[in-house]
C-alpha cells in the first residue's frame, strides 16, 4: 500500500478565527504540552461535526451519531509526520475543516521508517499537537499506529503499548478520537493479528472505554485478499472485544471488483472503516483511476462505510493532494494548490 447518513453541517468559525475576533474564548481549549496527561473536555464549535453528532457508538455494523442515526464520515489522512510535519499547520487544517467540510483527519505516526521508534516522546508530543488542532475544530481525529515494515503488529507491541497508553489518558474525556491499532498488517495470519489486538485494545479501554478501536486486516488491509483469502477470516473468527471496526485498504488503479465486493460482503457482517485509499496505484503514485473510485465512493456511501484519503501532503507522488512546495507557504484554500487528485477527493468531501 501507499508508503504508501452525515448530518452536514452549517458554516462555523474556527476557533483560530474566532479567538482573534475575540468572541470565542470561552471555548478556548486548555491543552497540556506533556505527553500523557490528561484533557479535560474541550466544547466542540457549534455546528461541527463533533457538535452535531457527539460522541460516536457502533448500531450493530453501523458508526451512529450519539442519538443513534448512522453516520458516515470523510476526510484525510495525513502523511507520515516525520517527513510532513510542515503539512499540518492552523492554516491547512482550517482549509480541510472549512473549506473541504471534512469530518475527520488520520494523524499517522510511523513506527519505523525514522518514525516513532526512534524518538518516542517526540512523535508523541507531535501526534496530540495534530490531534488538539483537530479538536479545536470539531473534525473526530484517526490516531494512527503507521505500522508498515515489518509487517507483524506484534513487533512492536511494547512500543504500542506505550503510545497508546499515552494517547487514551490524554484522550478518555473526549468525544473526538478512534485508535487505528495497526495500520496495514502483512504477512501473518489473521489469528496473530487478532492476538494483537486482543492485547493492545485493553491498554486503551483502561482509560477510554468510549473510543472506538480500529483493527487492521492481514494483508496491508484488505481482509486478506491480497493474500488470497477473504473476508470470512475475519468474520468467522472476530477480535473478542467490543466498540470496535475493522480497516480496509484500496488503491483504485491496482484493487478493482474483487476487492470492492469484498468490502461490500464485510460491511454487511462488520463494522468496517476504510482509513486509507487513494485513486492511484498501491505506491500512491501513477495515474489516477476515477472511474473505479467512483464505485468504491458509491459503495461507502450507500452502506455508511466512513472513510480517509491518503494524502494531504505535498509529496512529489500523484496521491499526494497538494502540488510541490505548497506545504512552505500558507495558501491552503481551493483548487489553485491542489493535484488532481486533490481536486477530485475535495469534492467528494464537501458533496
Amino acid at each position: 500500500m501507499a508508503h504508501p447518513t452525515l448530518h452536514r453541517r452549517r458554516p462555523w468559525i474556527t476557533l483560530t478565527a474566532a479567538l482573534a475576533a475575540g468572541s470565542l474564548i470561552a471555548l478556548a481549549p486548555q491543552f497540556s504540552a506533556d505527553a500523557g496527561e490528561e484533557n479535560a473536555a474541550v466544547r466542540a464549535p457549534a455546528g461541527s461535526p463533533v457538535a452535531e453528532n457527539g460522541q460516536l457508538r457502533l448500531c450493530d455494523t453501523t458508526l451512529c451519531t450519539a442519538q443513534g442515526k448512522a453516520v458516515q464520515l470523510k476526510g484525510m489522512s495525513s502523511h507520515g509526520t516525520q517527513w510532513y510535519e510542515q503539512c499540518l499547520t492552523d492554516g491547512s487544517l482550517d482549509a480541510l475543516a472549512q473549506d473541504w467540510q471534512a469530518d475527520v483527519l488520520r494523524v499517522s505516526t510511523y513506527v519505523q521508517e525514522d518514525g516513532y521508534e526512534t524518538d518516542p516522546a517526540k512523535f508523541t508530543r507531535i501526534a496530540q499537537r495534530v490531534v488538539d488542532q483537530a479538536i479545536e475544530r470539531g473534525m473526530y481525529a484517526v490516531i494512527d499506529w503507521h505500522m508498515l515494515t515489518p509487517g507483524d503488529p506484534n513487533a512492536n507491541t511494547g512500543l504500542a503499548k506505550k503510545f497508546f497508553t499515552d494517547m487514551a489518558k490524554k484522550y478518555a474525556d473526549q468525544p473526538h478520537v478512534f485508535y487505528e491499532i495497526a495500520n496495514e498488517p502483512s504477512g501473518v495470519e489473521w489469528s496473530e493479528i487478532k492476538s494483537y489486538a486482543e492485547e493492545i485494545i485493553p491498554v486503551i479501554r483502561q482509560y477510554d472505554p468510549d473510543g472506538i478501536a480500529l483493527v487492521g486486516t492481514r494483508a496491508w488491509s484488505s481482509l486478506g485478499v491480497s493474500e488470497g483469502a477473504d473476508e470470512r477470516e475475519v468474520v468467522d473468527n472476530p477480535v473478542d472485544a467490543e466498540n470496535i471496526m475493522y480497516t480496509f485498504h484500496f488503491y483504485a488503479a491496482d484493487h478493482d471488483d474483487e476487492y470492492l465486493r469484498t468490502l461490500s460482503r464485510a460491511a454487511d457482517e462488520i463494522p468496517m472503516f476504510v482509513t486509507e485509499f487513494g485513486t492511484q496505484k498501491a505506491s500512491g503514485d501513477g495515474g489516477d483511476d476515477f472511474a473505479m473510485s467512483q464505485k468504491y465512493i458509491d459503495l461507502m456511501e450507500q452502506k455508511n462505510i466512513s472513510w480517509t484519503n491518503w494524502n494531504y501532503s505535498d509529496d512529489s507522488r500523484s496521491g499526494a493532494v497538494f502540488k510541490a512546495g505548497t506545504c512552505a507557504g500558507d495558501e491552503w484554500a481551493g483548487t489553485g494548490v491542489l493535484k488532481p487528485a486533490g481536486v477530485w477527493i475535495r469534492d467528494r468531501i464537501k458533496g
